[in-house]
């Protein structure tokens, strides 16, 4: 099993930006996928962005998110960053960070189906 643990969201002004990280631990599959999905209260779940952890870290982000956040990796480490630039109200949700053994050329990792480890949420709050 992978275990994930998230970190670093909080509360933060419209046009601030927060840093999420991910780590992960045990059976890590390094050649996968991690990302993070969210949920705004009583909204369904959105995935937000991917990043390939092996090959060319091919990277996805939801039309909602582009230009503003941005994903990347440390594989020494495990880890998964996403970086939130120029934060709106609409980004306020529980994100949690997920791991999946696929790949883009054998599955839509944009489907929360695709992922087999979640992390814990972290809760993500834009407000004045």
């Amino acid at each position: 099993d992978v275990q994930l643990q998230a970190s670093g969201g909080g509360l933060v002004q419209p046009g601030g930006s927060l840093r999420l990280s991910c780590t992960a631990s045990g059976r890590f599959f390094s050649s996968g996928a991690m990302g993070w999905f969210r949920q705004a209260p009583g909204k369904g779940l959105e995935c937000v962005s991917v990043i390939a952890t092996g090959g060319d870290s091919t990277t996805y982000y939801a039309d909602s998110v582009k230009g503003r956040f941005t994903i990347s990796r440390d594989n020494a480490e495990n880890t998964v960053y996403l970086q939130m630039n120029s934060l709106e109200s609409e980004d306020t949700a529980t994100y949690f960070c997920v791991s999946s053994p696929r790949t883009w050329n054998k599955a839509d990792l944009r489907r929360s189906s695709e992922y087999d480890s979640w992390g814990q949420g972290t809760q993500v709050t834009v407000s004045s």
